[in-house]
């Protein structure tokens, strides 16, 4: 038995279902509840989105340990730097953690153990981010998988559901309390994300009942429809570990394996179990090529002419592109730090391939934008809408942003919502404004070119130009 730990909190900002505190709860008389600020470095440093909402958390979880007679030591600097001082100051000999599978979150994990190690402080290490670690799945050659259909096969015989870990109902508090930092707060320009979103533990547990209890059964179809709240916009939870996926699929487990199961829950939990599968896909990949945010996992797409229009990329992040699904996604992200998942496909679609830009150009965006940002998300989808990742989008496969707002958001419940310049137009014409007839223009207060932009590209020559592009990288793949 240790006379105290530290607990390293990490992305994995709850008490329940947490291996790791448990560990450090059953291994000493006295638990330490720490979090390192920084470390991590572009293109794993949070954005402005994920800081304001990370602010908003680790508050939570500071209220949430002060009920357990506890409370969360914050500390800046280096992961080995900062746990080192911190062991030494408390007297700890033993630092739990749950793993990151992340580049930064592993080095970060490297650096602290050499450092501890030093001072003889043992680094108990536990895991809880995912319900596959990534370096468990191997494809039939012996490598990582490339194709989601087979990991997805592999990934659904790997894992059992089990319970979720109950939260201690008391941290021990150490002897006397090391000195911390103020907890972090957001920057005054920051996006005021607790204004929209209420993060932390509790909540997040809270937003699983709502979806499983309202939205679950119809989630196969509802999911895509953009105006309505058919997700379960759990991401930014997910992303900071204030949700574990093992509390969302026993969620998804007890509401299939009860009395009053029957087909149509089961559609529902096999469709929202493959979008579990898809996270974890990421995080496999990601695994295998530490590089995926920075280069693409295709080589061939190095030769990929992608063009350098600054304009066009400053209207694709304003939502003003004169598409209204377009708009609408980047509006929502903008306002909210989420955007809607079929909108984000269109959205990066619109980039690379209507206008042709580099994908690194939409992560870096999405880094700062999105309340759930996370590295191995992000750079996986990017690279998949692009063509060079696993897995990927065809590349023939460019969407009609129209085409997709008249089968996503028939009634025009989306576009109306985030893009309100056009919100008296009529359905028929609330995706091509552009094309509405002078009248209708006119009843509905629309002037394009004035109150609304017109199309900053022809999708026709848009999608022309893209498969020529797309024609350079065939003939360098050879």
């Amino acid at each position: 038995m240790h006379a105290t730990a530290i607990m390293w909190f990490r992305r994995d900002m709850r008490l329940a279902d947490n291996a790791a505190l448990l560990a450090a709860c059953e291994r000493a008389r006295a638990v330490v509840p720490a979090y390192v600020v920084g470390g991590a470095a572009a293109p794993e440093a949070p954005g402005a989105s994920r800081r304001a909402w990370l602010a908003a958390s680790l508050a939570s979880l500071d209220a949430s340990l002060r009920e357990r007679g506890s409370r969360l030591v914050v500390r800046e600097g280096s992961a080995g730097e900062a746990l080192g001082r911190l062991a030494a100051e408390c007297g700890a000999t033993l630092v739990v953690c749950t793993r990151e599978w992340t580049p930064s979150g592993l080095a970060a994990e490297a650096d602290a153990s050499d450092a501890l190690a030093a001072s003889g402080v043992e680094l108990a290490v536990r895991e809880g981010s995912l319900l596959v670690t990534p370096d468990a799945l191997r494809s039939h050659g012996g490598g990582a998988y490339r194709v989601f259909a087979p990991f997805h096969r592999a990934w659904l015989g790997a894992w059992r559901p089990e319970p979720p870990l109950a939260a201690p109902e008391r941290v021990s508090a150490p002897p006397r309390w090391p000195g911390s930092e103020p907890l972090p707060i957001a920057s005054p320009d920051a996006p005021r994300i607790a204004d929209l979103w209420q993060p932390g533990e509790s909540s997040a547990a809270e937003r699983l009942r709502r979806f499983m209890t309202d939205t679950f059964r119809d989630y196969p179809t509802a999911r895509d429809v953009m105006g309505q709240r058919g997700t379960s916009e759990l991401s930014p939870y997910l992303a900071g570990g204030e949700i574990s996926p093992r509390q969302v699929a026993y969620a998804v487990h007890e509401a299939t394996a009860g009395e009053a199961a029957n087909s149509t829950l089961t559609v529902a939990a096999e469709a929202f179990l493959r979008q579990l599968a898809w996270r974890e896909f990421a995080y496999h990949v990601l695994g295998a090529a530490p590089d995926l945010a920075t280069r693409p996992l295709r080589p061939e797409f190095a030769a990929m002419p992608w063009r350098d229009d600054p304009e066009a990329l400053d209207a694709w992040q304003a939502g003003r592109t004169g598409f209204p699904m377009v708009d609408a996604g980047m509006r929502q992200l903008a306002a909210t730090g989420w955007m809607h998942n079929r909108a984000r496909m269109i959205v990066a679609s619109f980039l690379t391939k209507d206008l042709l830009a580099p994908w690194l150009h939409g992560l870096s965006h999405f880094t700062d934008a999105l309340a759930d940002a996370d590295i191995a998300q992000n750079a996986f989808n990017w690279q998949w809408v692009a063509g060079s990742g696993a897995d990927a989008s065809p590349y023939f496969r460019v969407f009609n942003p129209t085409l997709q707002g008249s089968r996503f958001d028939p009634d025009g419940a989306y576009v109306r919502r985030w893009v309100p310049e056009l919100a008296d137009l009529a359905a028929r014409w609330i995706h091509a404004p552009s094309s509405a007839p002078r009248e209708q223009l006119e009843a509905a207060g629309v002037r394009v070119g004035v109150t609304y932009p017109r199309p900053i590209v022809d999708h026709a020559e848009a999608r022309a130009r893209a498969l020529s592009a797309y024609d350079v990288v065939k003939a360098a793949k050879g």
